[in-house]
């Protein structure tokens, strides 16, 4: 059944997603900051400062207006940075009804260790609460390529029916009720894009950019593990899916942050990379588990210069030898 959907965020990702709820047959608002963004999108749909000259679809209703872009929707999609989520709610609380909130943000918020469905909740405790994660890049999205992501709530039903509102024959949407678990995954291996990063712009070799993967894709599962979510979802579209694309790319901003990284490059100016921001709040949570984390913890290191990416390669490198599981 058609809705009417609002997206907010005129990013890549917010952009993307519109097309993916236009092409479900859905009626799509289109909200941007970005007052030069929209314009452009109103003029000749297209979005050069992030999807080149790629073109949204015509159905799509562009705004730099909260109220009209929420008006009447029954689903919002929040294609908002972790780290502004709890402002932007702020800016809709009482707006937002009885909506459905579809998250889209990969991360946990650095000052309060939130997942952003917490976030959510904590601001809007009665919406219902759904989160999209998977490797996808928007790209690919608006240009109709085959996409498989996840789609998780706490409840079943409600997973599983978000999933058939948007899956089309190019965009598949698969159902979880491990909200927890596609939110970790989609986090926590931002933070490993980096390491394999470093690693590609130090040029230390595709095998150990494989080894990388591999250890890092098990800690990521134990920490997630630790954290409340189950394994098995971690095995899927939203960890290990999602991180092996992040890993191989270098369309991912938190892959080429970790380049520069490696390279000893300056990070000043370069794109956001939620990863960065992750890996702090990421290495404080651990503690609080005893989870053992040591390629967030390098990262961590880099980031606040404690070490060169060379110094934490060499750190990792001697840690004392065990079995593998």
């Amino acid at each position: 059944m058609a809705e009417k959907v609002a997206v907010f965020g005129a990013g890549a990702w917010g952009s993307a997603l519109a097309c993916v709820a236009a092409r479900s047959g859905h009626a799509v608002s289109l909200w941007g900051r970005s007052k030069e963004t929209i314009s452009e999108l109103e003029r000749n749909r297209t979005n050069s400062k992030y999807l080149d000259d790629l073109k949204l679809d015509e159905s799509i209703s562009v705004t730099n207006d909260l109220s009209h872009a929420i008006q009447e929707a029954s689903i919002l999609i929040l294609a908002v940075p972790t780290q502004t989520l709890g402002v932007f709610l702020d800016q809709i609380r009482d707006q937002a009804g009885e909506s459905v909130l579809l998250t889209t943000c990969k991360g946990i918020d650095r000052k309060t260790g939130k997942l952003p469905h917490e976030v959510i909740r904590a601001s809007l405790p009665r919406n219902p609460i759904c989160a999209l994660s998977g490797p996808s890049f928007a790209r690919d999205v608006v240009a109709g390529l085959p996409t498989a992501v996840t789609i998780a709530s706490e409840e079943e039903t409600r997973s599983i029916e978000m999933a058939s509102k948007f899956s089309t024959n190019a965009f598949r949407c698969y159902a979880s009720n491990d909200l927890k678990g596609v939110e970790l995954g989609g986090a926590l291996k931002n933070v490993l894009a980096l390491a394999v990063g470093a690693a590609r712009g130090m040029r230390l070799g595709a095998s150990a950019e494989a080894a990388l993967i591999a250890r890092g894709f098990a800690e990521i599962s134990r920490f997630a593990r630790d954290l409340g979510a189950r394994p098995e979802t971690l095995t899927g579209l939203s960890g290990l899916g999602d991180l092996v694309l992040t890993c191989s790319s270098e369309q991912s901003r938190n892959f080429t942050y970790g380049m520069a990284m490696g390279k000893g490059n300056s990070l000043e100016g370069l794109k956001l990379a939620e990863g960065a921001f992750t890996a702090s709040i990421a290495s404080k949570l651990a503690k609080t588990t005893g989870t053992d984390v040591p390629i967030t913890e390098a990262i961590v290191e880099i980031l606040e210069k404690k070490l060169t990416a060379q110094e934490a390669m060499q750190k990792l490198l001697t840690r004392p030898l065990k079995r593998e599981s």
